[in-house]
């Protein structure tokens, strides 16, 4: 499976915007998928999760309220939705497709890991 986050850039504090994650090579529809990020110095980091139909999410505390993880099957997409970013949400965002038909917070239960793309939000 080749996974590859995309829709990164730079955007002022307060901004949007939409991160996609696609795959080819198999489907990832029976699984969940996860999105993690890495800042510059820091260890990588969970951020959203949702289940193999889009039913269950998963978010971390820093993120919540401010960030929706979605999927479309048919498309063999995955979204994470970003509003009222922040400086420190600057980190290259990565998305992985989990063992089980259900997303987790722990990175060692993720089989495929995407190419990552790059958030940068300017204060």
């Amino acid at each position: 499976v080749q996974l590859q986050a995309y829709g990164g850039g730079l955007v002022q504090a307060g901004g949007s915007l939409r991160l996609s994650c696609s795959a080819s090579g198999r489907t990832f529809s029976n699984n969940g998928v996860g999105w993690f990020r890495q800042a510059p110095g820091k260890e990588r980091e969970f951020v959203a999760a949702v289940s193999w139909n889009g039913g269950s999410t998963l978010y971390a505390d820093s993120v919540k309220g401010r960030f929706t993880v979605s999927r479309d099957n048919a498309k063999n997409a995955v979204y994470l939705q970003m509003i009222s970013l922040k400086p420190e949400d600057t980190a290259i965002y990565y998305c992985a497709v989990h063992l089980s038909a259900y997303g987790s917070t722990d990175n060692s239960r993720y089989r495929y890991w995407g190419r990552g793309t790059l958030v940068t939000v300017s204060s």
